[in-house]
């Protein structure tokens, strides 16, 4: 796959695809401060190729190699991107699945309710209360001049606090979710906690699965933790969504 993708602000959006044969093909979306590159994303993107699923791993705009400020890596502008991928794929395939990680599991899940071309969603430690969020994580950070997490590539914005603070909890977007979902934590999730996916799995309706790994962090970062989550999700798309 060679095409361009731009985003509505005309900034390239970076990706990397991987042919697993397959008709159908997961998009990978990470979260705050990461890109397509982060351990879990290529772990989940190779795992998935070598079980015969295609995949497209992307960066949204201001994050890795792809075009943009990081200052305006909003959780909405991040659905007008995911938008832009799906754009850019029409055509392509017959079913798109999406698999976001942390804020990009609250990207895809603002996305899948109001866009049909998405057919089943991955939440891997998705955020859903965004709100609680930015207090926690950021409430004695003043945006403008500290950074997240001490990092100085990652300043913390206004506008991202705004928007964070104005979504403000995702729960009542649970139960608009009409495509197969599997919902992925770790019990040792510091930073998104295990009860935002535990609050909006009671909320959602129809096809849903949780699956919940025992001693996990938020990335998954010890290798019987990554392997849980890919074979897991590997095990998912192919018993419960069909994906060939």
């Amino acid at each position: 796959m060679n095409t361009e993708i731009r985003n509505e602000s005309g900034e390239k959006i970076d990706y990397s695809y991987h042919d697993g044969g397959s008709e159908s093909l997961v998009v990978i979306g990470h979260g705050v401060t990461g890109n397509k590159d982060r351990p879990l994303v290529t772990a989940l993107a190779e795992g998935l190729m070598s079980s015969g699923i295609s995949v497209l791993r992307f960066s949204f705009s201001g994050n890795g190699d792809s075009e943009g400020d990081f200052r305006d890596a909003t959780i909405t502008k991040e659905v007008s991107d995911l938008g832009a991928v799906l754009d850019a794929l029409e055509g392509e395939r017959k079913r798109i699945i999406y698999a976001g990680h942390s804020m990009g599991g609250a990207v895809g899940l603002l996305r899948a309710v109001a866009d049909e071309r998405i057919k089943a969603l991955v939440s891997l430690a998705g955020m859903v209360n965004t709100r609680k969020f930015a207090d926690t994580e950021f409430g004695e950070v003043v945006p403008g001049e500290g950074n997240m997490w001490d990092d100085e590539d990652c300043p913390l914005s206004q506008a991202y606090m705004d928007d964070l603070r104005g979504i403000d909890t995702l729960l009542q977007n649970g139960g608009e979710v009409s495509v197969p979902w599997i919902l992925v934590h770790g019990t040792e999730d510091d930073v998104v906690l295990i009860e935002d996916t535990h609050d909006i799995f009671e909320q959602a309706a129809g096809n849903k699965q949780k699956l919940i790994i025992d001693g996990a962090d938020h990335v998954f970062s010890q290798p019987e933790h990554m392997n849980s989550m890919v074979e897991g999700v590997t095990n998912w798309l192919k018993d419960q969504v069909g994906v060939e």
